[in-house]
């Protein structure tokens, strides 16, 4: 792999039968699968890969509640504080820390976004700080003409080589089940409802599976006749060799957004830049996407026509559960970065801080972000398939708010009474005849 992320090891006893199982150990899998064994449930979790393999531990390590999406904030809220529980609970380090993430701008538009929804944010308990442009100059520096910004000194960054195997070693220490190399390639259903999962090393019984798995998730629920609407988009980021501390905690501009790691160098990447392939998947869902294509988000983005068509996630096709699934011939999707915004990127980020001069690419990589509409991932049981849910489509958001997810989840799975509404979450929002909401923050 283009990444390192620490190693897990599997449980020595393969289960024949649990309460719940969890499909995908990404951030979103591994928190599901804590807070469920944390609760006393039997819970097993299977990952075709390796923990934290795909995008879990390939995004920009951002643990942010600034700028959420309103229906995201009171999960970004909780997600902070599971962020800095998950820790003691654990006894093992995330690499969470509490620096504070800020953002610059050169637009007044921007500025007034920032501003109306801060007044919104308040209203749910979160209190952002708006910049003048001296207190952006000064924070962020001056080789820009900054007109303003906004600050949020309770926001936070994680390693993503460290936190969801660190989550997931939680789980096991709580009594959960955790198999790599070990895809789940179906639904067993009987009686109309789901009664256990065809694995590629056999059935397990359960009447509760969650399907966290992220760029796959949409392949997987077409198998069952559930519609989820998800565009995968390839991003690209890097880590520098080390280098000075020219700011402790995250920022973004429009050009470039970057986070101090704890081995002293940076995570850094381009923001609204990425790729997205012409396949069977992204094509029957295009219109419902129309509304995020007329947004700024999507003016950036590359499209392409190459082999995702006919393999991978995206592509079409049907399979038994005796059969070798797709998700056994790609174990962990690892695609090659962006040349071109590597080389942007870099000036950039030297042009910005020119205490950085001589600063190299240690590592680059790609990761593809499972995508909604909106933006808005979806939680939601399956009225179709009894007993299926899902938790998928985080857009990119998933490694922040993944712990607030994960008790959500764990929640709604007790059919305990959940922290916040899950409307915003529903998959019938995707529904035909329904109107889509345009994505309202990145």
């Amino acid at each position: 792999m283009r990444i390192k992320v620490n190693a897990v090891t599997d449980n020595a006893t393969f289960p024949e039968e649990v309460d719940v199982v969890v499909i995908g150990g990404g951030i979103i899998g591994t928190s599901v699968t804590y807070e469920l064994a944390k609760r006393g449930v039997s819970v097993a979790l299977f990952e075709k890969g390796v923990i934290g393999g795909e995008q879990s531990g390939r995004n920009w390590g951002w643990v942010r509640q600034q700028n959420r999406d309103l229906y995201e904030l009171p999960m970004a809220m909780r997600s902070l504080q599971r962020w800095e529980e998950l820790g003691k609970e654990t006894g093992l380090d995330l690499g969470f820390r509490r620096h504070g993430i800020a953002y610059g701008t050169l637009n007044e538009a921007d500025l007034a976004k920032w501003e109306a929804w801060g007044a919104q944010a308040k209203q749910l308990g979160f209190v952002s700080h708006l910049l003048t442009a001296s207190e952006a100059q000064q924070r962020i520096g001056d080789r820009l003409p900054w007109l303003g910004g906004v600050w949020s000194p309770t926001d936070g960054r994680a390693e993503p080589s460290m936190a969801a195997p660190a989550i997931a070693t939680g789980a096991q220490q709580r009594g959960a089940f955790i198999h790599q190399h070990c895809a789940v390639r179906g639904l067993d259903i009987s009686a109309g409802r789901v009664s256990g999962v065809w694995t590629e090393r056999g059935l397990v019984k359960t009447n509760r599976v969650i399907c966290c798995g992220g760029a796959w998730s949409s392949r997987f629920c077409k198998q069952y006749g559930i519609e989820l609407p998800s565009a995968n988009i390839l991003g690209t980021a890097f880590k520098t060799t080390a280098a000075p501390e020219v700011l402790n905690g995250c920022l973004s501009t429009p050009n470039l957004c970057i986070r101090r790691r704890l081995d002293g160098s940076y995570t850094v990447a381009i923001p609204g830049r990425g790729r997205l392939n012409l396949a069977p998947q992204n094509i029957r869902y295009a219109a419902k996407f129309y509304p995020m294509y007329r947004s700024n988000i999507a003016k950036q983005l590359k499209v392409r026509l190459n082999g995702s068509f006919f393999s991978g996630p995206e592509a079409a096709g049907t399979w038994s559960n005796d059969q070798v699934s797709p998700f056994e011939k790609i174990r962990v999707l690892d695609p090659a970065p962006d040349k071109q915004i590597l080389r942007e990127a870099l000036q950039t980020l030297v042009e910005l801080f020119p205490d950085l001069k001589g600063i190299a690419i240690d590592h680059a990589w790609g990761g593809w972000i499972d995508t909604t509409p909106d933006l808005v991932p979806v939680i939601d049981e399956m009225d179709n398939v009894p007993g299926l849910f899902i938790a998928a489509g985080f857009s990119g958001h998933g490694f922040g708010i993944g712990p607030g997810a994960g008790e959500l989840c764990g929640q709604i799975l007790t059919n305990s009474r959940p922290y916040t509404d899950v409307t915003p979450y529903r998959l019938a929002r995707f529904a035909k005849g329904n109107a889509i909401r345009e994505p309202q923050m990145m």
